[in-house]
């Protein structure tokens, strides 16, 4: 790579926010812009939809692309960073479901990426998976390739994790309790609430992201849509992925799965592997958890391995 390549990347690795209005809903973007792409990643997170808890994973993929890729992260519309980095309830009150969210998305590409010439290569992470291969079904022509990280694609009823997740998520009572607990937690001064969160989450988290929870996911409202989201996560989803469109889409869909993860077991990965064997598929043997993106070693393994599925892929297609 040469010196004007190394100096692109170097200017241009840092994320930015950007605020736009996606069918009537305040939403921020987090980009990272590349001068002359040949194609454009866009990412869909995991629940609770905070894009800032990516920022050192899409900044890493960004620069392991060599700068050929613009990267564009997604927020949920009920997520905004407009005050003092501090996000805002813009949809006061506001509920989205799953398929809210999924309909805000497609509603996005229509808007912004719709007439861009560079094909769109769709990341998801959990639930954020199953939106991206939804997100496929309708613009199979723009698409090239869909990633799904660490993938929530159907139900786990063997999940005792999950079955209490449900309960919570369905009884309005608890979910305004937990809530609201969230949201005391949140108002606590800094320092308390930093140290608070990082006895509960472990040292493992990077301090970007224990900030991250700490400024963006600790509010009512927040909490409130992130179990709602969850609610309607367990109605919808079904107990098997879609196997035709994946067989359909095998050679345009690859899925990164962990050691230990309720949300993306491994007899998931072992059904795909038998109903659609030729699709790429891998397990992740480094140690990482679900929330991968929480810790700075995890953020650069799955940048690289990203990395490495994107340009295998667009080796593949040139050679065919």
């Amino acid at each position: 790579m040469g010196a004007e390549n190394l100096s692109l990347i170097q200017e241009m690795k840092r994320a930015n926010f950007r605020l736009i209005n996606v069918s009537g809903f305040k939403t921020d973007l987090l980009e990272l812009h590349a001068l002359q792409p040949t194609l454009h990643i866009l990412f869909i997170p995991g629940n609770p939809g905070v894009v800032s808890f990516y920022t050192d994973f899409l900044e890493s993929l960004y620069e392991l692309l060599g700068g050929t890729a613009s990267v564009t992260g997604n927020y949920w519309p009920y997520i905004s960073l407009r005050e003092a980095g501090v996000s805002m309830d813009w949809e006061s009150g506001r509920l989205f479901s799953l398929q809210e969210q999924i309909n805000h998305k497609i509603s996005y590409i229509e808007q912004e990426l719709q007439d861009v010439e560079q094909p769109i290569v769709l990341v998801g992470h959990s639930i954020g998976s199953y939106i991206s291969l939804e997100i496929f079904k309708r613009f199979q022509q723009k698409v090239i390739y869909c990633i799904g990280l660490y993938p929530f694609l159907a139900l786990n009823i063997a999940s005792s994790t999950q079955s209490s997740i449900r309960r919570l998520a369905m009884t309005p009572s608890l979910c305004a309790a937990l809530s609201y607990i969230g949201a005391l937690l949140g108002k606590l001064p800094d320092p308390i609430s930093r140290f608070l969160v990082t006895k509960s989450m472990g040292k493992s988290w990077s301090s970007s992201a224990v900030e991250v929870l700490c400024t963006h996911v600790l509010q009512y409202h927040t909490i409130r849509n992130m179990l709602f989201m969850a609610m309607t996560e367990f109605k919808k989803l079904p107990e098997k992925p879609d196997w035709d469109f994946i067989r359909g889409k095998k050679s345009q869909i690859a899925f990164l799965f962990g050691l230990d993860d309720h949300w993306g077991p491994l007899h998931v990965y072992e059904e795909i592997r038998k109903q659609v064997p030729d699709v790429c598929l891998e397990v992740e043997h480094e140690g990482h958890s679900h929330a991968f993106s929480c810790t700075e070693s995890g953020s650069t393994w799955v940048a690289h391995h990203v990395s490495s599925l994107i340009k295998n892929n667009l080796q593949y297609s040139k050679e065919s």
